[in-house]
């Protein structure tokens, strides 16, 4: 017996779901046949006319009982000329009335209370006749008066008879429902003494297996919906390890290959994305720089035209190095120092430029020179200082780059004493870089230089701009600091 015991609890936790649950529904439903079966005809029988009264209840109740006050007001604003006709809710209001009654009359069983939907039904065809008259009425001149004598006279008096005879629908209905709940309780409870006796021993068994049989079922499923739930939060080192049932054996080893091919396709993806960023980087490198090259060659042209040969050749100078720290062996990541070198050589040429305009000053702590910073992140922030800010502004301008060691990091501000930007417009420039949203043309170098950031470093690093109207603009840099 022993043996046939445990054969039989080895073959249920190795069948499969569906299985199981069929076991569970014949072991508690075979217990409670007898009980339903002969509770189903007499509750059927009392339950059926109380749904129908229910039912009653529940259509009268979406017959609004504001209908009079609500519908003499829109009438009233209509003949007064606060609303024309055909924007009121007239029309509406004794159409929903009406789609109420008929579904009241098709459910109702109570001779009294099918006579008073009738009535309702009258009533609220007199009032289509008044609207319609009060209707006619608006399109001539001197008819006022009236129109208000139907509306105290003829509406007011229909729409009182239309709420009194609602409340008399509900309140017979509810009655009947009362009376009938009473009958029902007296049977419930004779019902309930004949089958207390047989619930006790139904009951007894029905606990010990409503214990042991979900819990059966439930055990391997729980395990990996919790594996799922860790999934889902962004742990992807978890596994599923659940043996027992068919399906859920099967489930946990699929769980497990789907997490692995999650990991494989999150590489690839991310692998892809830094090729993608990167290109685009590249690109809008491409882009400024025969931009600037442009620019500087025709200054160094019009210095040798003037005769400035020093300066042209610390134009040059500076020009060689700016392009020899842009190029700088194909590194994308280069130290701080240097690409201050870059922007120095940057701002040098812009001064030739500029020179009327422009000042600069550069104050980097020589503790964070070392620090890591993809290649020309500064530059594109000192160019739009110059053009955006110095060169919208009347008069001379100051860009300052400093930079020191902080708690969080590197910082590296950018300022300059331009016109600076409105709180509305750095709201919306802060928006796209924080929503990384590369669609504005106009912020769209900001972006690229704080996802470069963000994309070598972490989210925790990039840029943050302050500004304020007429007095200028900054730019921190947060740079992680190397150990």
């Amino acid at each position: 017996m022993k043996k046939i015991g445990k054969k039989l609890f080895n073959i249920y936790n190795n069948s499969p779901l569906a299985s199981k649950i069929r076991y569970s529904y014949i072991t508690i439903l075979i217990p409670l046949l007898i009980l339903v079966f002969t509770a189903f005809f007499n509750m059927w029988r009392m339950n059926q006319k109380y749904s129908e009264m229910i039912e009653s209840s529940i259509a009268a109740s979406k017959f609004s009982l504001d209908f009079k006050d609500e519908f003499d007001y829109e009438t009233y604003l209509v003949i007064v000329g606060n609303k024309s006709y055909d924007n009121s809710g007239l029309d509406e209001m004794l159409s929903r009335a009406e789609d109420v009654v008929k579904e009241l009359e098709m459910i109702t069983t109570n001779t009294d209370n099918l006579r008073r939907l009738e009535s309702i039904n009258k009533y609220l065809q007199n009032l289509r006749t008044y609207t319609a008259r009060i209707k006619e009425n608006l399109t001539k001149d001197n008819l006022y008066e009236q129109n208000m004598q139907i509306w105290e006279n003829d509406v007011q008096i229909v729409t009182t008879l239309v709420k009194d005879t609602i409340s008399e629908f509900i309140y017979y209905d509810i009655r009947d429902v009362q009376t009938e709940r009473e009958i029902y309780n007296k049977r419930f409870a004779t019902f309930i003494g004949i089958v207390f006796a047989f619930l006790i021993v139904t009951f007894i068994i029905i606990s010990f297996l409503s214990y042991y049989i979900p819990r059966s079922i439930s055990k391997p499923i729980t395990q990996i919906t919790e594996v799922t739930n860790k999934v889902a939060g962004g742990d992807l080192s978890v596994r599923s390890e659940v043996f027992e049932g068919l399906e859920t054996s099967i489930l946990s080893t699929s769980l497990n290959a789907m997490i692995d091919k999650i990991n494989e396709l999150l590489e690839q993806v991310t692998t892809e994305q830094i090729r993608l960023r990167k290109a685009e980087f590249e690109l809008l490198q491409s882009q400024i720089n025969p931009h600037f090259l442009y620019n500087t060659l025709d200054a160094i042209v019009w210095l040798a035209e003037s005769g400035e040969k020093e300066k042209v050749v610390s134009t040059v100078s500076s020009l060689s190095n700016f392009f020899r720290a842009s190029l700088n062996q194909g590194k994308d990541i280069v130290t701080l120092k240097e690409d201050i070198g870059h922007v120095r050589s940057y701002l040098e040429i812009q001064k030739i430029r500029y020179q009327d305009i422009l000042d600069y000053e550069i104050d980097i702590d020589e503790e964070i020179n070392e620090c890591l910073i993809p290649k020309i992140t500064i530059q594109p922030l000192v160019e739009n200082a110059l053009y955006h800010g110095i060169k919208n502004k009347r008069g001379k301008g100051k860009i300052s780059i400093k930079g020191k060691k902080t708690d969080d990091g590197a910082k590296i501000s950018i300022s300059d004493d331009g016109l600076g930007i409105t709180a509305d417009r750095l709201r919306v420039v802060m928006n796209n870089i924080n929503n990384r949203s590369d669609s504005e043309k106009t912020t769209y170098g900001l972006y690229n230089v704080n996802e470069r950031i963000r994309l070598n470093f972490g989210e925790k690093y990039g840029i943050k701009i302050e500004s304020e109207y007429g007095m200028g603009t900054t730019v921190q840099i947060l740079l992680p600091i190397n150990e």
